[in-house]
């Protein structure tokens, strides 16, 4: 690339604030903590951090209600806090992300407060408000996320407002030209103050149908599905005029010099990659979630990255995510061994990657007791596995009661390994799932072919998943056995020739290889060609 971004090189850290660090001994994660914990970050070696949502807020959806977004909730500290967390991060090179939660609001906003008061509001049509259907009840069959039906009566007023969510997260109607002008002051305020960019929660639903059609039923529903897939979301998702939003809020973010706009959304490649602009005029980087729900098989993975690296537009920037806030831990999804291989897989592919905090020391998911759910989704649809709280458990940082993280209670249960599984553990030990992130970042860093180089597949069968990076004369062979037997690979004569500089397993270190190699079962090694 003959002029990269910051971006395209980086690796992205993804931190919960209610479970990195406690700073005040309250059970739950703040802004101090965070900062006291930066070290690791630089340490592990990644390039920003991107902090779930820290504003004003009930919680009733941990910060993804928000009440205020210009302030801090004094849970996690004050604006105060936040300038010293950006300029400590900023003074040891890492860049600091901020959660846009553009879709909805709190209905304790000032905004929505003044909305519901009257049908003649000033801020009336800044939400969604519908009269009943014609035979009362809902406008229409939407359904929220979190089960149940999408509209909420207010009957001082004797209309429906809709939520996509929560019916304490109602939509914000961004079809109002005054609702997207407040939005894009809200990004200038965090950007004036230093911040390096966005992730954009929920941009698939950032507008609905403006005839509100009823959305159509889904053929494939079965019973103990989410609910809210009982409808296919024609007409509440990936609308077209979603476009124009995410074009005005990257004009906004161009306003600033090398800020970063990424979009979560959870859609299949064709329609994903749309979200990169006509002219590349959109999202930088809307997350691309195939990994977090791929069937852990080389041959699917091989084909799922095929498929990703052909739909991209020209210059689009790929990335990958293995685990987030909102699903089961890679290293409960396909077992221990085979997390070392997923973090490899991650941080050689082509693209920038996020890690999900925990995930560098293989953090499992935790199973959590039903007097101990906090998790709205679990708390409205229970019964069907579909809760949060497990991947979302304090940080293991030490062998300590509390694990480091917090001199209280923690507000979720700590994992029962925590003394064993835990990062003071895991520092000094050359096979730690820990020690290989950190190497294969340093290994990153140091050769932009595994950066910024192409990527070019290798054919392979069974178990094994084999692809090339390169850049100008510098190339790597990345290895992966995805497999619980030990596998042998012949290359064609002449084709692999080099020096394996790094296994999964923390050894092998300078071994010669030559137009063949042995992977033990559960192992991944990179091969630097001469």
């Amino acid at each position: 690339m003959a002029d990269p971004a910051w971006w395209h090189r980086a690796v992205l850290y993804q931190i919960y604030p209610r479970s990195f660090r406690d700073g005040d001994g309250d059970g739950v994660g703040d802004i101090r903590g965070i900062c006291q914990r930066l070290d690791h970050l630089v340490e592990l070696g990644v390039d920003a951090l991107w902090l779930s949502p820290v504003f004003p807020s009930p919680m009733d959806d941990f910060g993804y209600d928000v009440a205020d977004y210009c302030d801090i909730d004094p849970m996690f500290g004050t604006l105060a806090d936040f300038d010293a967390l950006l300029t400590d991060a900023h003074k040891r090179g890492l860049k600091v992300i901020l959660d846009l939660v553009a879709n909805h609001s709190s209905d304790r906003h000032p905004w929505f407060q003044e909305s519901r008061a009257a049908q003649s509001s000033a801020k009336r049509d800044w939400y969604i408000w519908r009269d009943p259907a014609p035979g009362g009840g809902p406008p229409n069959n939407w359904l929220s996320e979190f089960g149940g039906g999408a509209w909420e009566f207010d009957a001082a007023s004797g209309q429906y407002y809709l939520h996509t969510f929560l019916a304490s997260q109602p939509d914000l109607n961004w079809r109002n030209p005054e609702v997207a002008a407040a939005m894009h002051e809200v990004v200038r305020f965090w950007l004036k103050r230093g911040v390096d960019g966005f992730r954009a929660d929920a941009v698939r639903h950032l507008i609905k149908d403006e005839a509100f059609r009823d959305n159509p039923a889904n053929p494939a529903y079965r019973d103990g599905d989410p609910p809210d897939t009982a409808v296919l979301p024609l007409y509440t998702a990936d609308r077209p005029e979603a476009h124009d939003i995410i074009a005005g809020l990257r004009d906004v973010i161009d306003e600033f010099p090398d800020r970063l706009l990424i979009g979560e959304l959870n859609l299949p490649f064709d329609k994903l990659v749309a979200y990169y602009g006509r002219d590349l005029d959109g999202l930088h980087l809307p997350f691309n979630f195939a990994l977090l729900s791929a069937p852990w098989k080389a041959r699917h993975l091989a084909g799922l990255i095929d498929r990703y690296e052909t739909a991209l537009p020209k210059g689009g920037w790929p990335n990958w995510v293995l685990g987030n806030h909102d699903k089961p831990r890679i290293a409960s999804r396909v077992g221990d061994a085979q997390a070392k291989v997923a973090a490899m897989l991650l941080l050689t592919l082509r693209g920038m990657p996020t890690l999900y905090y925990g995930d560098e020391i293989g953090m499992r998911q935790i199973k959590i007791p039903p007097d101990r759910v906090r998790d709205p989704y679990e708390l409205n649809v229970p019964g069907l596995g579909l809760g949060r709280d497990g991947c979302r458990t304090p940080m293991q940082w030490d062998a300590s009661s509390k694990a480091g993280f917090t001199k209280g209670k923690p507000w979720l249960p700590l994992g029962e390994d925590h003394r064993q599984l835990n990062v003071e553990n895991q520092r000094a030990d050359r096979t730690s799932i820990f020690t290989l992130h950190k190497r294969l970042i340093a290994l990153r860093r140091a050769h932009p072919a595994l950066a910024v180089g192409d990527y070019r597949p290798m054919t392979a069968t069974g178990d094994l998943l084999l692809f090339q990076r390169a850049l100008d004369r510098e190339r790597f062979v990345v290895a992966l056995n995805l497999g619980a037997e030990p596998v042998e690979v012949d290359f064609a004569k002449g084709e692999v020739s080099g020096r394996l500089v790094l296994s999964t397993h923390g050894d092998r270190d300078g071994e010669v290889v030559t137009d063949a190699l042995a992977l033990r079962d559960n192992e991944g090694v990179v091969v630097e060609l001469s």
